[in-house]
């Protein structure tokens, strides 16, 4: 565990370091172009570039040495954010020098969460995985919560430089602090050898899983949930602005962030629960019905108590998950199989950023607009007031992501993963 906090503790300062950047960056973006659209389009380059280049950064994780490519990440993603930095400094910052940079540090982090995932595994005790999930995000949360908080404190008096030039000194300390820890002598697998052709390496990966059912049907299930969540997630900002006021937004999100340290501790102390799949399926409920109480009025609490929920679950659900596959898939294997896995399980967010702002400009907001025949049926389950449009989205897929995780809990191939034996891997080398 002494490598692996080390490692982790250089990983939360180059997330945190990551936060602040992403965070200034949104509010420089929306204070020079006032369009959401463009915005949104910021995130998919942040998303999509690494989700298709997932299956080659798969077989070279499997190739080379997992702590060096997470080193060549973390020197790559500085680079390309201390470029930035000259940039603002030189006054020459324009939008699509951010999208590129956005899309530059995607394609670094597909290479650094496989690697990342498969040294932890390797690293840390068998028994000890689900704490060891519940740390990383505990990580995650806490530079969730804490980088917007002082990213407003340091923009108050520090150029926008300065701030993402805090970031490039993260990426130095998580190089430093992975250049001391002491990890297992890495060993590549018989599979990635060079003469093997490249396409038999990046069909690995879903030749694995594919052979798997069990492991197929448990990724299926959260590609179609990240889905509906997204959703939500993306939609969240505009339903609460639509009956509230930019500091009630702030208040509501940041709930957000007290869920997902809350919940990430717990995993951290406590461990997950002793059948690993229900700690993995379990929370969703609570999640679909959280979904459907931010929609269900346009109330604050409401919504702020609804996030909170839904983000408390949230580290649960991936601690667990990321257990599961890190017993079931062999070490030596986890660079190819944890990337197709990463590809698919993702490839769900950009649709739905792309979808979300439509549905709810074009089509469901004129449709519950006040005044509406359907405003007017509605208005005992949804409230009356603006932004009732957005609420039945909410309603819409909270609902469907509860179908979606009461279908998964009672299929029998999920829920009984953990009692599956794993196939014989020979059949897929050099497949």
């Amino acid at each position: 565990m002494k490598s692996f906090l080390t490692i982790w503790f250089g990983q939360l300062l180059s997330i945190t370091g990551s936060g602040l950047t992403r965070f200034a960056l949104g509010i420089w973006v929306y204070q020079i172009t006032g369009s959401a659209t463009k915005f949104a389009l910021a995130e998919i380059c942040a998303t999509l570039p690494g989700i298709l280049v997932s299956p080659l950064a798969g077989v070279l994780v499997d190739r080379y040495d997992r702590r060096w490519m997470m080193i060549l990440s973390d020197v790559c993603s500085g680079i390309t954010t201390f470029f930035l930095v000259l940039l603002l400094a030189w006054g020459r910052l324009e939008l699509w020098q951010i999208y590129l940079v956005a899309g530059m540090k995607s394609i670094c982090s597909a290479f650094q969460w496989p690697a990342y995932s498969a040294l932890v595994t390797v690293t840390v005790p068998r028994h000890l995985l689900v704490r060891a999930s519940g740390m990383v995000q505990f990580s995650e949360a806490l530079a969730q919560f804490a980088a917007p908080v002082l990213a407003g404190g340091l923009m108050a008096f520090m150029p926008l430089w300065g701030i993402i030039l805090i970031d490039v000194g993260s990426f130095t300390f998580a190089v430093f602090m992975l250049g001391i820890a002491a990890t297992p002598r890495f060993v590549p697998d018989a599979s990635v050898k060079p003469a093997t052709p490249w396409r038999s390496q990046l069909l690995f990966g879903w030749k694995y899983i594919q052979n798997r059912p069990p492991l197929m049907a448990l990724l299926i299930f959260f590609a179609i949930t990240n889905f509906l969540e997204s959703i939500a997630i993306i939609l969240t900002t505009p339903l609460v602005l639509s009956f509230a006021s930019v500091p009630i937004l702030g208040a509501v999100l940041s709930s957000a962030g007290l869920g997902m340290i809350l919940g990430s501790l717990i995993m951290s102390v406590w461990g997950g629960p002793k059948k690993t799949i229900q700690g993995a399926i379990v929370p969703e409920i609570v999640m679909g019905i959280a979904i459907i109480l931010a929609g269900f009025r346009p109330s604050p609490l409401l919504v702020a108590a609804a996030v909170f929920l839904f983000a408390f679950c949230t580290p649960i659900i991936m601690s667990c998950s990321q257990a599961i596959w890190q017993r079931h898939v062999e070490p030596e294997l986890q660079g190819r199989v944890f990337a197709v896995r990463q590809m698919i399980a993702w490839s769900t967010l950009p649709l739905a950023y792309a979808v979300a702002g439509p549905l709810a400009d074009y089509v469901f907001v004129p449709l519950v607009r006040p005044g509406t025949h359907l405003y007017m049926v509605l208005m005992p389950f949804l409230g009356t007031g603006p932004g009732r449009g957005i609420g039945l989205i909410f309603l819409g897929v909270g609902f469907c992501a509860l179908l979606a995780t009461l279908g998964a809990y009672f299929y029998s191939p999920i829920t009984q993963i953990e009692e599956s034996p794993s196939s014989s891997v020979q059949q897929l080398v050099g497949a």
